[in-house]
């Protein structure tokens, strides 16, 4: 047993110091962690990992190291967008698309998805909702299989019976059926844990509810709440046993005040949050992630005729203005604000203008930059690896060609991707 874990020592160590040496020459640095820029660093980055950070431009001593010019570029770590639909994109055909497409369609689909959120500067993403396949993509991107973020997954949305997630809702009275627990469809505290658990077992990251009716759902309400408060206890505290967390989609503030005394992590959207619930997240410390773009792009949509199915429309002309302003104030109140965009109800790769809505909604650029990268890595368990530009950090490296603080719009303008020590866009 000694010789064999010796032999695997040597190899790694062996594989180690064959691993390939970057030096990228920074004209600006983002300090995540200090909110402060830095001016001309070296990063050197061996393998996956950032292994230093040096003051100049410093040359590699090593003639098969490899060297990248970012002189005149501001270079940060690469973002986490908190809110995604990465196996999907919607449009006037989403309705139809649920029972016409297959699952391998999908899966084609999500790969493309997953390219373009990568190569837009977010090597990082979470989630929140889809088929499974989100959970097959997310393990694809991780063997190397296809290009895209590093994916954290909730799998399939749990609901209530006609519920937001509801997956059957719109259907015919033949094709609805009764979904249960296995189907992310929860009517009882026992129903919740079996649903939880079945998520772990289909591997999920993390539990997504949908404490509140929603837009784009075939229903009437986009505001009710549809949990109890016992039920949304269950599912957190089975999900806490398993090692996730728990995100939930809300609009109404009834149902965001029974997921936070419940235990969630994230409030989703929070479109109509209260005064007396901005104060509840900041005693259970839980997270706003706004989704403005979605807000944004809802609206705009709702005006097609057509778009939408007409049970859609109001709701989406009545939630979509609202989440810019319950954001502003929940920033001024002092609530945690997690970067989160809700990519697929808008166009992949389109992430990135979330920043300027956030700066229009009186968060400081910094601070946008801080909620995408310091912040969703703490959320995620992750703040040792990633989020910073940091030794024996994951080599996730971006960068743009302006500085954000004074032109926040080149945010959407990624010109350099590093994920996991290779580059994808240069």
């Amino acid at each position: 047993m000694k010789k064999i874990s010796f032999i695997l020592s040597f190899l790694f160590v062996i594989t180690c110091s064959f691993a390939q040496t970057t030096y990228l020459h920074c004209g600006k640095i983002i300090d995540t962690e200090s909110g402060k820029i830095q001016s001309k660093k070296t990063i050197v980055v061996q393998g996956n990992k950032i292994v230093n950070v040096l003051n100049g431009y410093v040359s590699p001593k090593d003639k098969n190291s490899d060297t990248i010019d970012l002189k005149s570029k501001v270079v940060m770590p690469g973002l986490i967008d908190m809110h995604v639909h990465i196996e999907s994109e919607h449009s006037p055909k989403a309705r139809i698309n649920k029972y016409i497409l297959n699952e391998a369609d999908r899966a084609y689909n999500s790969v493309g998805f997953a390219k373009i959120t990568l190569l837009n500067g977010f090597t990082t993403v979470r989630d929140l909702g889809g088929t499974g396949v989100n959970i097959s993509l997310g393990k694809a991107i991780k063997t190397g299989k296809v290009i895209g973020p590093r994916v954290f997954t909730a799998g399939k949305a749990l609901a209530t019976t006609g519920g937001h997630a509801d997956p059957t809702n719109g259907g015919s009275r033949e094709l609805i059926g009764n979904p249960g627990p296995k189907d992310g469809v929860v009517n009882s505290v026992e129903d919740a844990k079996k649903a939880v658990r079945q998520r772990y077992k289909n591997g999920a990251d993390w539990i997504k509810i949908t404490a509140t009716g929603g837009v784009l759902s075939v229903a009437k309400s986009g505001q009710n709440p549809q949990f109890t408060i016992e039920e949304v206890k269950a599912i957190c505290n089975t999900a806490k046993d398993y090692g996730m967390k728990v995100a939930a989609h809300a609009h109404g503030d009834e149902g965001m005040q029974r997921a936070i005394i419940g235990g969630v992590k994230t409030i989703e959207h929070g479109t109509f949050m209260s005064d007396k619930t901005m104060e509840l997240m900041k005693k259970h410390n839980a997270y706003l992630v706004p989704t403005i773009t979605a807000g944004k792009e809802v609206v705009e949509k709702a005006k097609v005729k057509g778009y939408f199915p007409a049970i859609v429309v109001p709701k989406a002309l009545s939630v979509g203005p609202q989440i810019q302003g319950t954001f502003a104030r929940a920033y001024k109140k002092g609530v945690g604000i997690a970067f989160g965009t809700d990519a697929g109800v808008f166009k992949h790769g389109n992430n990135g203008k979330e920043f300027g809505f956030m700066v229009e909604g009186g968060m400081p650029a910094m601070e946008t930059i801080q909620s995408a990268t310091v912040t969703n890595a703490e959320i995620l368990d992750m703040k040792d690896a990633l989020g910073q530009i940091k030794k024996d950090f994951l080599a996730d490296i971006i960068a743009v060609n302006e500085d954000p603080t004074k032109n926040i719009s080149t945010m959407e303008n990624v010109v350099f991707v590093m994920k996991n020590g290779t580059v994808y866009k240069k």
